[in-house]
């Protein structure tokens, strides 16, 4: 492929991304009350909120379904088509809808929305047509006017992405409402990457026991070095006479001591040598928050405390603990 042509693809995609960038834009600047409407309809909703549309509105519909199931509104996807065929079945009286269609004219669902209105499900419309058949069924009518990205104006391209944004505001919205912590969205996600970054605490990964590398504040230093090559964390404790913990020795430290003690600094002290008030971090707390405290000082192990205030580690946690873990 020449030169030219790769410029031009490249420049055939900013054009695709700015267009849908745009549009998100568009309908944040039209978005209104009646998006506080549907947060609401949703937010107490006392079933299980229902998603329906065609196509490639029915692909982003699932999308919104996984989203609001994986904060703890149980949602699920109804095919439009499926649905003529007995599926309405599944509908009962305290669930509600919410039905995608940028036409607001799609055949199946016009067929089905007068069954769900005899139900009597509060029923949420996104559309690009506030006065198309489908939007007359809407308790809230969330408009998408917006033009695809596709030089036809045809293809599902900048629709499709605002539905899925405007799916990801509600459901951030409720998350906010019903105020979700950081441990009640871990609950829906105990495994994969999220799992282990949500659920993983300190204590699951720590050393403790005989594998805390430790020395006391007297000790000489050519014996504190094989504390810290023996336990292999490149790191040691200090304590004083009473087991607190009152410094740390690093691989950096051990540097500026020989530099700064040349040939007497095998016959040093540990506490000549350590970095006083050591980083800790307390036992319940995330891995992922060990991770951000090692990167904010600049560090590679955290001593492990039972509560803060602490000054008796009970384990140590490595960076390299975290990376087994995939944390990272």
């Amino acid at each position: 492929m020449e030169g030219k042509d790769i410029g031009s693809l490249i420049e055939l995609g900013r054009e695709v991304l700015k267009k849908e960038a745009e549009a998100i834009l568009k309908v944040m600047r039209e978005l209104d009350e009646n998006f506080v409407k549907a947060v609401e309809i949703i937010e107490s909703c006392t079933g299980r909120i229902i998603l329906t549309g065609m196509g490639k509105s029915g692909i982003i519909c699932k999308k919104i379904a996984a989203t609001l199931t994986s904060i703890g509104s149980p949602a699920i996807f109804l095919h439009p088509a499926d649905s003529l065929h007995g599926d309405l079945g599944m509908l009962r009286k305290g669930d509600c809808i919410i039905v995608i269609s940028r036409s607001g004219e799609t055949e199946e669902i016009i067929k089905i929305l007068p069954a769900i209105k005899r139900i009597d499900l509060s029923t949420i419309i996104i559309t690009g047509n506030v006065n198309s058949t489908i939007a007359k069924y809407g308790d809230v009518v969330l408009k998408i006017d917006v033009e695809e990205a596709c030089p036809y104006n045809v293809i599902p391209t900048s629709s499709t992405t605002v539905s899925l944004a405007l799916g990801d505001a509600i459901a951030v919205a409720i998350m906010a409402k019903r105020k979700v912590k950081l441990e009640d969205f871990a609950f829906f996600h105990p495994g994969g990457t999220i799992g282990r970054k949500l659920l993983l605490k300190v204590e699951d990964l720590m050393h403790k026991g005989d594998e805390i590398p430790k020395v006391r504040e007297d000790t000489l230093m050519k014996e504190t070095i094989l504390e810290i090559t023996s336990k292999r964390l490149g790191v040691t404790g200090v304590y004083n006479k009473n087991d607190e913990l009152v410094g740390v020795i690093t691989d950096g430290d051990l540097r500026r001591g020989i530099e700064k003690y040349s040939n007497y600094f095998l016959e040093k002290k540990a506490s000549d040598v350590m970095t006083s008030n050591p980083k800790t971090i307390i036992k319940d707390d995330l891995a992922t928050n060990a991770l951000k405290k090692m990167e904010r000082y600049a560090i590679t192990s955290l001593f492990v405390i039972e509560r803060e205030g602490d000054k008796k580690p009970i384990g140590i946690i490595h960076i390299h603990d975290l990376l087994k873990a995939k944390i990272v």
